[in-house]
């Protein structure tokens, strides 16, 4: 117990300080808060981040976030405290609460929603989604309907009593775990989930093959570290990069797989990789999320302006007399990469705190 307990401290202190500093708040601030810190340790072997910290805390996770091309806009997180939700059905509240937000009717703000920090080495909330908006998947004799990436958390669904339509794309429950119990599954209020039907500007892209994809990513089974203090549930959003649903999410074999069927659409020769037919399918298909997402007022960005987005935040970053760490193999996009900067830099890939980390699935 000493030795976590100095390491709180050590962790802690860092925190506090670098966080008042970058607020603009005085030595003699910082010092008085840092004192106050000190003392609920001492005194409870833990502390209570204030709302301010909690706020500038999860905005520094986004920008220290290594495998984020989208770290420009970390200033402009909206943070939800959601710390006072003890019961699955104020969590529940909550996550409805921000999807609706982020949303924006389609002018999509960038969120997180922080519920109650781990207690005595217990977590207090956990969302058992990977994403707060996700398809299920539903193995059968013949191969997968709908996301394979999703089987086992539907399995996990179905377990608890949920059952989907079985179309490729069934929104899934949210599930919600408080302190250990249950978990419960909570389906989504009609209407809540915005969703973008698929469409090539030109051509007759899926010719059938009603092809759709939710506005906003919400990711909600990974953890946030602040100051020492971890958050086992807490769900945060930013907008889409094109080729996130188009060259992976529709594209990956194994995820939707959609290659074959659009090269068959498109008439292209799928009898030799030499004649590029992958390529040419998969720029088609990407041309058809943005165009969708565009037509449909719904916030996107394409691979080359995120890019060079990126730039600007290590320019921002450079002034600020920090150094942009990264992940290079998760920030080039996985569209022609090397048509970017990205792919011609390096990045130091050091993991600092704030931070957001994996945790393992709930439901495994």
């Amino acid at each position: 117990m000493p030795a976590a307990l100095d390491g709180l401290r050590q962790e802690a202190e860092s925190f506090i300080r670098a966080c008042s500093r970058e607020r603009g708040l005085s030595d003699a601030e910082a010092e008085r808060r840092w004192a106050e810190v000190r003392g609920q340790i001492e005194a409870t072997g833990t502390y209570a981040h204030t709302f301010e910290e909690l706020e500038h805390g999860a905005r520094m996770a986004w920008r220290n976030a290594n495998r984020c091309i989208g770290r420009l806009f970390w200033n402009r997180l909206h943070v939800f405290d959601a710390r006072a939700a003890d019961t699955e059905e104020k969590v529940f509240e909550a996550l409805t609460r921000h999807i609706a937000f982020a949303t924006n009717g389609g002018e999509i703000r960038p969120s997180i929603t922080i519920f109650r920090p781990a207690q005595d080495g217990g977590e207090q909330v956990r969302i058992w989604n990977h994403q707060l908006l996700r398809y299920a998947g539903y193995e059968g004799e013949t191969g997968v309907v709908g996301d394979p990436a999703s089987v086992a958390f539907t399995q996990a669904c179905r377990s608890l009593g949920w059952q989907g339509d079985g179309t490729p794309f069934d929104l899934l429950p949210l599930v919600v775990q408080v302190r250990g119990g249950a978990p419960r599954w909570f389906p989504l209020p009609e209407g809540l989930a915005l969703e973008v039907p698929l469409a090539h500007p030109e051509i007759d892209l899926f010719q059938g093959f009603d092809t759709k994809w939710y506005a906003v990513p919400i990711i909600s089974d990974m953890g946030l570290e602040i100051g020492g203090i971890s958050y086992s549930a807490a769900p945060f959003n930013g907008w889409y990069m094109g080729t996130e649903i188009g060259a992976r999410n529709l594209s990956d074999e194994s995820r939707y797989n959609l290659l074959p069927l659009i090269a068959r659409n498109l008439g292209l020769d799928t009898s030799s990789n030499a004649s590029l037919w992958k390529d040419r399918a998969l720029v088609e298909l990407n041309v058809a999320v943005l165009h969708s997402f565009k037509r449909d007022g719904v916030s996107i960005v394409d691979h080359h302006t995120a890019a060079q987005q990126f730039g600007t935040f290590q320019r921002n970053e450079a002034r600020e007399g920090r150094e942009a760490t990264g992940r290079w193999s998760w920030l080039i996009p996985p569209l022609s990469p090397a048509t970017t900067d990205i792919f011609h830099s390096r990045f130091e890939d050091r993991e600092l705190s704030p931070k957001y980390f994996y945790q393992r699935p709930a439901y495994l």
